[in-house]
């Protein structure tokens, strides 16, 4: 019966894209045929180096692109005919406003211009002499395009050099050819010397010759002395080349306008000279002694171009200005006894709003079946002392009921929070002079937080933290917090609560470490801010050490200011491998280890230092936090799963190939492992209790990998200007608390609980 409903489906589906690709067909006109695309044959009789990316890039000259196709069909071509229509109807409108396209017919395209491109292309890559031809495959209603390429053999590179002369520019520029990527054995290439042509003058700009313009730079290449397809390329500067592109410059004044808006008064402003540099301003936005610092460029330095994006970026980074704008204007002197022209330097700087509110209302679902609404509350003052110090102050308050849960529906929570941040775009007390990249910040914070969950307990939290975070360079960036402190208080428990903690005096340690103090590190390095990178990586590291302060401050006593804290070392990362396949397609692999030890005074970590598995972001073929530790679930005791099955070690892996479907529309296919373990042994062994199972299924051990939560799925992601919708559906391959022997099922078509998960999520999970 079940394969019956499935054959009659596919018959279905079939018979509507027949219906549909028929509809279409009755809109063209007469004699057209609907462009169905074009490919390339490439033939040749030497060996090409990077064939692939050749080919992408002449399949990128055949324009226009043939109209979109999902599973046979064209929807965007349908809904524009349906839209044409007298009376087209709401629906057929708005899909055509959404998704329709322009018909491409067979007419529209020219395949001598293309030919003719192509051959441009190839002799522009160092294949001169090559041969292209086209024929059109026609049906019906539709035609494709061939074009038939016979590449010659390619001209390579003999030697490069500059072409000699007395003016220093010419030295400059042959100082740098050390550097270049031209190297001998180079096919001819004119991207390569257009490449090659930019280098050069970005390394000029660095040198002061800011009149200087790549177009400049003429190459000459010269085949006479080889019999071979061996040339010999030549660089020099153009014969017309203006003489002040050929000299550098300095700058020889520096006015700065830290509160900057188009039509000031000029006699309300007032001057105040701060290192050689001039700051005009009528009420004071921002005091020079303090914004002067930020600012790399000085009295009579040569004009450098990465300087000058350096003190842009670095003012752009205080937070205070919506607009940065930095104007070098020409002085008409002659140049100085050392040949250099003179530049003035003027800084304009548009502040933002000092004050600002926003209100959010939110709506909160959880997989544990808690659902509720939610407000918050953010006032923030940019600019706050005058030097571009950022203070937030934040509010929350969210009501949540456990809708469904078995034993636990009806549970409410109640939760509220106050949270002040202080970001200081400075080290403090040290300076920051040495930061040429970006502005190294200082962050100060203090917050506490209150939860509410009825029947079960009331939780108190008090928190604090001052650290500082910089950016060392385009990929790496780092945050220190050597001071966190971190309280928390468990007080009006029931006795439900009281019982459940009794029977697992491991989660009952976890309450009971209360004080979290210590130093916290963060190592992140990521390459995919470089969106031309094929294979970026990126990598993250946490470093969290607490105890050792207090333990040093108390004696060794357990307890400070009569409250006991908590001792332990946690280390993680995160490592994940992108690879651009092409056409917006990545193949991404990610790992994630953590390990965190208790010692001292502490014998577990405290609850929320434990890793958790499962979830959209992790393990997505099991629930959020179901995972663990070990093959221990707390669904066997039969005990009430309020509280989440966490461990201190951790390991996952992932793998997902993300491809485009239809405009913003993306898909997924995905597999993912992990799980979360213990480390030691339970040391008070109790008859009544679970724990002694919870150390026996969840220590980490030799059987770990048997112990892997496995699943596969697959997705859709709505990617709207990187705002992502994901939509995940998942099965598992491995569930790791069934009896060994009994662990893996077929996918999807298993059977048993859980066997569908479904995950909504906002971004994407790495």
């Amino acid at each position: 019966m079940k394969n019956n409903k499935i054959h009659k489906t596919v018959v279905a589906l079939l018979f509507l894209m027949g219906v549909y690709s028929c509809s279409v067909q009755k809109f063209l006109p007469e004699g057209e045929k609907i462009y169905a695309g074009a490919k390339i044959k490439m033939a040749s009789d030497t060996v090409i180096k990077d064939k692939k990316a050749l080919e992408a890039e002449l399949n990128a000259l055949l324009q226009p692109q043939p109209n979109s196709e999902f599973l046979g069909i064209r929807p965007g071509l349908y809904f524009y005919y349906k839209a044409q229509r007298k009376k087209p109807g709401f629906i057929n409108r708005w899909m055509y406003k959404s998704i329709g396209e322009q018909p491409v017919y067979r007419s529209d395209i020219d395949t001598g211009h293309a030919e003719e491109l192509i051959k441009n292309r190839l002799e522009n890559r160092g294949f001169f002499y090559s041969r292209v031809s086209s024929k059109i495959d026609s049906s019906k209603n539709s035609a494709n395009v061939t074009y038939d390429i016979a590449v010659s053999r390619p001209y390579a590179l003999e030697t490069y050099q500059m072409d000699n002369d007395s003016l220093p520019i010419y030295k400059e520029i042959q100082a740098t050819l050390p550097q270049t990527q031209i190297k001998k054995g180079d096919r001819f290439d004119l991207a390569a010397m257009q490449a090659e042509r930019n280098r050069i003058d970005l390394n000029l700009k660095q040198k002061g010759y800011y009149n200087f313009n790549p177009d400049f730079l003429i190459f000459e290449a010269d085949t006479n002395q080889y019999n071979t397809k061996r040339f010999d390329l030549f660089l020099r500067l153009k014969k017309n080349t203006p003489p002040r592109a050929m000299i550098p410059y300095e700058i020889d004044s520096i006015s700065v306008y830290p509160n900057y808006s188009i039509g000031d008064d000029s006699t309300k402003v007032k001057s105040v000279i701060i290192n050689g540099m001039n700051f005009l301003q009528g009420e004071e936005f921002f005091k020079p002694k303090k914004l002067a610092p930020y600012i790399l460029l000085q009295k009579g330095q040569k004009y450098d171009a990465r300087i000058s994006r350096y003190t842009s970026n670095r003012l752009s980074a205080l937070g205070s200005y919506k607009y940065v704008n930095i104007r070098f204007n020409e002085k008409d002197t002659l140049p100085d006894k050392d040949g250099a022209g003179s530049l003035d330097a003027d800084i304009y700087l548009s502040p933002l709003t000092k004050k600002a509110l926003r209100l959010e209302l939110q709506a909160v679902t959880k997989s544990n079946g808690f659902a509720g609404p939610g407000v918050a509350l953010t006032h923030s003052n940019r600019n706050l002392f005058h030097g571009g110090e950022l203070l937030n102050i934040s509010a929350n308050f969210a009501y949540e009921s456990q809708l469904s849960g078995a034993a636990n529906t009806g549970l409410t929570s109640i939760a509220a929070g106050l949270k002040a941040d202080l970001v200081i775009p400075r080290f403090l007390p040290f300076s920051h002079r040495k930061f040429e990249y970006a502005v190294p910040k200082t962050k100060i914070s203090l917050g506490g937080d209150f939860l509410n969950r009825t029947k079960l307990y009331t939780l108190t939290s008090v928190n604090t933290s001052f650290g500082y975070t910089w950016n060392e360079n385009r990929y790496v960036y780092h945050e220190l917090k050597p001071i966190s402190v971190n309280y928390v208080k468990v007080a009006n428990t029931t006795a439900e609560f009281d019982t459940i903690l009794q029977q697992n005096p491991f989660l009952k340690r976890s309450f009971e470490q209360q004080f979290i103090a210590g130093l916290n590190y963060s190592f992140t390095y990521n390459e995919l801010v470089d969106t031309g990178r094929k294979t970026p990586i990126y990598v993250n590291a946490n470093l969290d050490i607490a105890g050792n302060l207090l333990n040093l401050v108390s004696g060794g006593k357990p307890n400070f200011l009569g409250q006991p804290y908590a001792q332990y070392a946690k280390f993680d990362v995160d490592f994940r491998y992108y690879w651009k396949v092409g056409n917006e397609q990545t193949v991404i692999s990610r790992v994630f280890a953590g390990f965190g030890i208790p010692y001292g005074n502490s014998t577990t970590l405290p609850f929320v230092k434990q890793y958790f598995s499962g979830g959209p972001y992790s393990v997505r073929a099991f629930k959020i936090r179901s995972l663990g530790p070990g093959s221990f679930t707390s669904d066997v005791t039969g005990v009430a799963s309020f509280y989440d099955q966490s461990g201190n070690v951790r390991l996952e892996a992932n793998l997902e190939y993300r491809f485009p479907l239809y405009s913003y529309l993306k898909g997924a296919l995905f597999a993912d492992a992990g799980n979360v373990w213990l480390t030691g042994k339970n040391k008070t062994p109790d008859p009544t209790s679970i724990t002694d199972e919870l150390y026996a299924k969840g220590t980490f051990g030799k059987t770990w990998a048997k112990e892997l939560g496995v699943g596969v799925g697959f997705g859709l992601r709505f990617d709207i200007q990187n705002f992502v919708i994901r939509l995940d559906m998942a099965s598992p391959v491995q569930i790791p608390y069934l009896p060994d022997g009994q662990r893996t099922r077929v996918p999807f078509f298993g059977g048993g609980p859980n066997n569908l998960i479904f995950n909504f999520a906002i971004g994407y999970p790495f």
